[in-house]
């Protein structure tokens, strides 16, 4: 290890809070140079667990606080009075251990918009050699788009279900084509989800990035480790403090000789910095936390998916409800260990599609989700005992914004998240009209022979505000936060890092994650954030433009 000694404090090159999608691919890339050390401090445990790595075990440890922050968003009228639970993962890997496993870039347009706000370097023609970089796409694509050799397999659904060709089949009905690679020219369109599958494994950010990396000696990974806040001399950030072992555990030091990197994801990033005293002067002042610089932006902007799905009991065919109980689910689990395609190799969502909500729009704004499953209203993870199959639906790119604010010194306390879900008018009619799409989506008469009746929301709930209320009573996140350390110019007063994810007003300090995403991608979050970890890799090497 090439590391040395300050004091009694390990001194690194590099120092990375965080193991997640982002901080994975940064150490890895970083680390691609022999004569550079780096550590990386991650506050759960190892990924050993086979849940952690069988992709239906998902459900088994979503929820689970041994692998997973259990944050959720404050209640509010809109969520009817709910809180949304807001899962994120904690350990390595972070969320893409226990995320839906779906690869989803985003529209060209989304990245464009991030340059156009002054970010010179993130349009789209500049990312797509990160996000190609990636990916090892196994299976049809153009390659000029897509990625063939990156540590990441990505690979297309082999499992086929008569009702999801139904769905596809009745999509075309309703004049959505089906598209055989959204990650490709065009997202718009209705087709399989890729996955981070292969040979029936989840490959996350720690098994395709991170534990390959740890065996070039070069590379320091503490599990278990708490970072409190980070350290400075002046306005130069050379370290950061950590609890090994969770409260009451020992606290340590670790320090770096080039940069500290912060990649704690859209909640656990602001909060640390808030602790460290970069953030809201006002907020920081009401913690009594010293300021180090103000920064307003530090938590705020914040961004997610909000989804709703409706349900629909099956007939005519034994859909993944009734194989996912014994005695059927043994047959599930001896395909699966002898690779044949088995529910227990797959994505919770298996089918999209991405639509405009009304006409005249010029891409999609929805994006939708179909699976023959449905869960027990209730029951966290507990499949309907009847056969069923769900269409779910997001906006893409929703005005609604929140904050993330610490709401003590003590780094083990839950920030408060406000995400502030459907307070734009405009969200509101959004989703409602991209309800109406999912129900008329299950109403198809290529899908009708195997629909029984629709049991969520029903057929009673019919009206706009009956939509609505629908939506506030059952609609949760897409676990897709971000923007809560917004990339801009120094004009920008909501910035909080610049175009090079250097923090603003500071030295040898850097965000790599989601939280800052200028806008929220019209996508899942995972991929937008390894093309962020590997351009970030680039501008600390001084290879990018």
């Amino acid at each position: 290890m090439a590391s040395a000694a300050h004091g009694d404090t390990d001194v690194f090159d590099y120092v990375i809070v965080g193991s997640g999608a982002a901080g994975s691919i940064l150490a890895a890339r970083l680390g691609e140079d022999p004569s550079v050390s780096i550590c990386v401090l991650e506050s759960g445990p190892s990924d050993r667990h086979p849940f952690l790595h069988i992709p239906a075990g998902f459900i088994k440890v979503l929820f689970d606080p041994a692998y997973t922050w259990p944050f959720s968003s404050e209640p509010t009228d809109w969520t009817n009075g709910r809180r949304i639970p807001l899962p994120q993962g904690r350990t390595l890997g972070g969320s893409t251990s226990i995320n839906g496993l779906v690869h989803n870039r985003g529209q060209r347009e989304d990245f464009d918009e991030w340059a156009a706000r002054g970010n010179a370097g993130w349009s789209y023609d500049d990312v797509l050699p990160y996000f190609r970089r990636t990916e090892r796409l196994i299976g049809p694509g153009d390659d000029a788009l897509r990625g063939r050799d990156g540590p990441l397999p990505v690979t297309p659904i082999d499992w086929i279900h008569p009702i999801c060709e139904a769905f596809l089949d009745g999509a075309q009905e309703l004049g959505i084509p089906r598209n055989p690679d959204y990650n490709g020219v065009t997202q718009a369109g209705a087709g399989y989800f890729q996955r981070t599958i292969h040979r029936g494994w989840r490959m996350s950010a720690a098994g395709s990035f991170l534990h390959p990396a740890r065996r070039r000696g070069n590379l320091d990974v503490r599990t278990h480790s708490q970072a409190t806040q980070l350290v400075f001399e002046g306005a130069r950030a050379v370290g950061v403090q950590y609890v090994k072992g969770g409260p009451g555990g020992r606290a340590m030091q670790v320090r770096a000789r080039r940069e500290v990197i912060v990649c704690g994801g859209a909640v656990n990033t602001p909060k640390l910095l808030q602790l460290s005293g970069i953030g809201p002067g006002a907020l920081l002042s009401q913690l009594g936390v010293p300021v180090r610089r103000d920064l307003p932006g530090v938590g705020s902007n914040l961004r997610d998916h909000f989804s709703v799905r409706l349900v629909a009991k099956a007939k005519g065919t034994r859909t993944m409800n009734e194989m996912s109980r014994a005695p059927r689910l043994w047959a599930q689990i001896a395909r699966w260990m002898t690779k044949q395609p088995s529910i227990l190799a797959l994505s919770p969502s298996l089918v999209h599609w991405f639509w405009q909500s009304r006409a005249g729009l010029d891409r999609p704004d929805l994006q939708g989700v179909f699976s023959p499953a449905s869960y027990r209203e209730g029951y966290v993870g507990m499949l309907d005992t009847y056969p069923g199959m769900t269409c779910g639906v997001w906006q893409h790119r929703p005005k609604s914004c929140g904050t993330v604010q610490a709401q003590s010194t003590d780094p083990f306390a839950a920030p408060v998240i406000r995400p502030n879900y459907l307070s734009d008018p405009d969200d509101r009619q959004v989703l409602v009209d991209g309800v109406r799409i999912a129900r008329n989506l299950l109403r198809t008469n290529a899908l009708s022979r195997f629909v029984e009746t629709e049991s969520l929301p029903g057929v009673a709930v019919q009206r706009d505000d009956e939509l609505l209320d629908f939506v506030r009573r059952f609609g949760v996140s897409s676990y897709h936060l971000n923007g809560t350390a917004r990339m801009g110019p120094a004009t920008d007063p909501q910035a909080v890092v610049d175009a090079n994810l250097r923090v603003h007003g500071l030295e040898g300090l850097r965000v790599v994650d989601a939280s800052v995403m200028p806008t929220i991608p019209s996508a899942n979050t995972c991929a937008a954030t390894m093309m962020i970890a590997e351009k970030a890799a680039d501008l600390m090497r001084g290879r990018a433009g």
